[in-house]
């Protein structure tokens, strides 16, 4: 892997399970978190279609539009000069036809400066991602539960718990490796099957929920700070309870205002005397 100032490239993360070290994604939808995870040594910063919860405030992945996307990954690059940046192709994108899909993409790696996309398992995306990488397009799959279809598939839970659905995501994951996928993430499948999986491909697999197996992890950044709390899935580390501090510091505030404490004699400038003679001396008595 390259050295910690060095730009992190498709081909490092690549490299990295040949060279037996872990990898460390994260999300993130602006600027500010991003910059902050940049400076914090993650390897891959996602600009997930998770913002439509964990941002916007939907039941889940599938509203997410190409725009919304594309706004989000544009203020991510901002903040991102190391880690390796990665944009979440939405819903529409991934069950549109094979030239939609490079169409979109490129929209990621040209107007927003990703230097890699995400697709989740559908029906025809291994031949769509063959497109894409024939095309110069760096791609990471991800299967096991994919949030964008997992309301038609029951729901989000764990995926692979018996031996025909196991074996059907395998197979997915070894479909999208050949297709040229530099990176697989494997969402809520069984430690065994992920160990299976990762041990199978040549490319890294970075899990989330997916047991301590993969050659790497991703958590959405709002889950592991505390700031998500509709929900934690059970396989979130909160290294953090940010909400509890926003919520403290919004009431620290709010009081100061009402006691007349805040803004304070530091936080405030005056005009000088002399200026302040000649202005009333312009204004009407």
């Amino acid at each position: 892997m390259q050295s910690q100032r060095e730009r992190i490239t498709v081909e490092a993360i690549r490299n990295s399970k040949r060279a037996g070290r872990k990898l460390v994604m994260l999300t993130a939808y602006d600027y500010t978190f991003a910059k902050l995870l940049d400076e914090s040594e993650v390897d891959m910063v996602l600009v997930g279609d998770s913002l439509g919860m964990v941002v916007m405030g939907q039941a889940d992945t599938t509203a997410v539009t190409l725009d919304a996307m594309l706004h989000h990954a544009q203020a991510a690059r901002r903040g991102v000069t190391r880690a390796l940046l990665i944009g979440d192709l939405p819903y529409p994108s991934l069950h549109g036809s094979g030239a939609d899909l490079v169409s979109d993409s490129r929209l990621f790696v040209e107007r927003a400066g990703c230097e890699a996309v995400k697709v989740e398992w559908a029906d025809g995306i291994p031949e769509k991602v063959e497109a894409a990488v024939a095309s110069g397009i760096a791609v990471m799959g991800h299967v096991g539960l994919t949030p964008q279809t997992a309301a038609a598939e029951g729901g989000f839970g764990m995926r692979g718990k018996d031996a025909a659905s196991a074996e059907r995501i395998f197979h997915q994951a070894q479909a999208l490796a050949n297709a040229g996928c530099f990176a697989i993430v494997l969402e809520c499948v069984p430690d065994e099957l992920a160990e299976l999986i990762t041990s199978s491909l040549s490319v890294p697999t970075i899990g989330i929920g997916s047991g301590p197996n993969c050659d790497g992890q991703v958590l959405v950044s709002y889950d592991l700070l505390g700031l998500y709390e509709r929900f934690t899935p059970r396989f979130v580390e909160r290294y953090a309870r940010l909400a509890d501090s926003v919520r403290e510091a919004v009431k620290r505030f709010g009081a100061d205002v009402r006691q007349g404490q805040f803004p304070a004699e530091k936080h405030t400038v005056h005009l000088e005397p002399a200026e302040l003679a000649r202005l009333k001396s312009r204004l009407p008595a």
